[in-house]
C-alpha cells in the first residue's frame, strides 16, 4: 500500500468518481444534454452552452510551466480554498483525525476542518521570534491520528516568511505520517524564489498557489494545488467534475499571457516600494504600536486604540481587516497596501 493510500480515507481511495461526460472537442457534443445554441449576449470563446473541459488541459499546462513542475503535480480549484477543503475532506475522518494550523493564522484551515469534524490542534507561532515556526513543537503535537498540517508561508494576517530551514524540518520529520500543505498565497510579494517544492521534492510537501493576489484575479477564484501525482489523483475523485467555470478557464488563459508575465515584475516591485513608503509612515502616526515588517501585500499594525483607528478610517471610506479575533493580536488591524493615492488617504485619516 503506497503512502497516500495509507494515510488518505479509505472511503476516498476506494471510491469511484464520477464520471462526466468525455471530453472531445473536435466531435459534435450530443452526448452531454447541453443546449446546442448560446445564450444572447454570451462571447466566450466556444460558448458558455457547453460544459467546460474538466480541468482544463491548457490551463493545467500553463500553470505547469509558471511554476517549473510537470503538469501530473497540478491540481486546478476553485481558489485555493478549494484545494484546502479538498485535502481535508479526503484525508481526514470526522470525528477521528486531525490537521495542526499555528495560530495567529489563515481561518479557512480551521474552517474546513470544523466542516468535516476534523480534530484541530494547535502550536503558536513564537510571537517573541517575530511569528517564527517552531518546528520541534510541531512535530511534538503530531500524534497518529494527524493527517495535515498547515503553514503559511508568506503568513496570513502577521506577514512574515516562516523559516525555509523550520519547514524542511517539520516536511522531514513527518515523511510518511502526515502531509505537510504550504500556504505560498503571498509568496511572490516576498520577492524571493518561490522554489520549495522543486528543491525539496519530498511526496508528502504540497503547495497552495493563487492567482488572486499577485496576478490580480481574485474575483476569477481560481488556485491551484501543487503536490505528488498520487495526491493529485486522490483529489481528482473528490473534486467537482466541471469545477472550473469557463469564464474563468479564459480569463485565466489570457492573464498568463507573455505580455503579462513581463510585467508583472515591475508591478510587484512597485507594490513593495509603496509597502515599504506606507510602513515608514505608518510608524510615525501617533497611536501607531508597531507595524510588523511584511513580505506580503499587507502590513499588520497594532494601535493604542484600534476602534477608533477603524472608525477613522470608515469616515474616510476606507475599510480596514479587524484582527483582533486572531490569539496575541488583540490590538491590531490588517491594512492591504492600496494606490498611493488611497494610502495617503488613509494616513491622513489615522492622522
Amino acid at each position: 500500500m503506497s503512502w497516500v493510500a495509507a494515510l488518505a480515507r479509505p472511503e476516498i481511495v476506494g471510491l469511484k468518481p464520477y464520471e462526466h461526460a468525455a471530453w472531445h472537442p473536435d466531435l459534435t457534443r450530443l452526448h452531454a444534454n447541453e443546449l446546442p445554441w448560446r445564450a444572447t449576449g454570451d462571447e466566450s470563446r466556444v460558448g458558455l452552452n457547453r460544459y467546460p473541459e474538466p480541468q482544463a488541459r491548457a490551463l493545467i499546462e500553463r500553470l505547469a510551466h509558471l511554476y517549473r513542475i510537470a503538469p501530473e503535480q497540478l491540481l486546478i480549484c476553485r481558489g485555493s480554498d478549494e484545494a484546502i477543503d479538498l485535502l481535508v475532506r479526503a484525508f481526514c475522518r470526522a470525528g477521528a483525525d486531525a490537521v495542526i494550523v499555528c495560530p495567529p493564522t489563515f481561518g479557512m484551515y480551521e474552517a474546513a476542518a470544523r466542516v468535516q469534524g476534523a480534530h484541530i490542534l494547535t502550536v503558536p507561532l513564537v510571537a517573541e521570534q517575530g511569528f517564527a515556526l517552531d518546528a520541534g513543537a510541531v512535530l511534538d503535537r503530531c500524534t497518529s491520528e494527524v493527517k495535515l498540517v498547515f503553514l503559511c508561508s508568506p503568513n496570513n494576517p502577521t506577514g512574515n516568511l516562516l523559516a525555509r530551514e523550520a519547514i524542511w524540518e517539520v516536511v522531514k520529520g513527518l515523511a510518511g505520517r502526515a502531509l505537510v500543505v504550504v500556504d505560498h498565497a503571498y509568496i511572490e510579494f516576498a520577492r524571493e524564489d518561490d522554489d520549495l517544492y522543486r528543491q525539496l521534492r519530498p511526496p508528502n510537501l504540497a503547495i497552495l498557489r493563487t492567482l488572486s493576489k499577485a496576478h490580480g484575479l481574485a474575483g476569477a477564484r481560481l488556485g491551484a494545488l501543487i503536490a505528488d501525482p498520487e495526491v493529485i489523483a486522490l483529489l481528482r475523485k473528490v473534486i467537482a467534475p466541471y469545477a472550473v467555470p469557463q469564464l474563468v478557464i479564459e480569463a485565466a488563459l489570457a492573464v498568463l499571457s507573455p505580455a503579462h508575465l513581463r510585467t508583472l515584475p515591475g508591478r510587484i516591485a512597485q507594490l513593495c516600494e509603496e509597502r515599504g513608503r506606507l510602513r515608514a509612515a505608518l510608524v510615525q502616526l501617533p497611536g501607531v504600536r508597531e507595524v510588523l515588517p511584511s513580505n506580503a501585500n499587507f502590513l499588520l499594525t497594532r494601535f493604542e486604540d484600534p476602534e477608533a483607528a477603524l472608525m477613522r478610517a470608515q469616515r474616510a471610506r476606507i475599510q480596514l481587516r479587524d484582527a483582533r479575533g486572531y490569539p496575541r493580536l488583540a490590538d491590531a488591524l490588517r491594512i492591504t497596501v492600496g494606490t498611493p493615492q488611497e494610502n495617503d488617504r488613509l494616513l491622513g485619516a489615522l492622522a
